[in-house]
């Protein structure tokens, strides 16, 4: 039988994936499966952080600098994405507008 291992995220990290649902108005399915997270975990973050709760940090585990970095990479990464896509949209919506 094989072992699954919980994925363990920094507090960074959920609070940027929570910043995505929240501030940028991204899907929480959407966000949850660019950061291929659970989205009931993800949901579970936003439900705390709407009620002003912050996330327990005992619950953390410590990671190695090199996973926090690629945590915070991977956020970035996805930020950038996003970012891309809306210019592509806006690009495509300017160009059919100026035919």
């Amino acid at each position: 039988m094989q072992r699954r291992t919980r994925r363990q995220y920094t507090a960074e990290f959920r609070a940027e994936a929570v910043r995505l649902v929240l501030e940028q108005k991204v899907a929480l399915a959407e966000v949850a499966r660019r950061l291929e997270l659970p989205a009931k975990s993800l949901a579970n973050w936003v439900r705390a952080a709407r009620a002003g709760k912050r996330v327990d940090e005992h619950r953390v585990h410590p990671v190695s600098e090199l996973e926090a970095e690629n945590t915070r990479l991977r956020a970035e990464n996805t930020r950038l994405k996003m970012e891309r896509d809306i210019l592509r949209k806006a690009t495509a919506y300017f160009a059919k507008d100026a035919l």
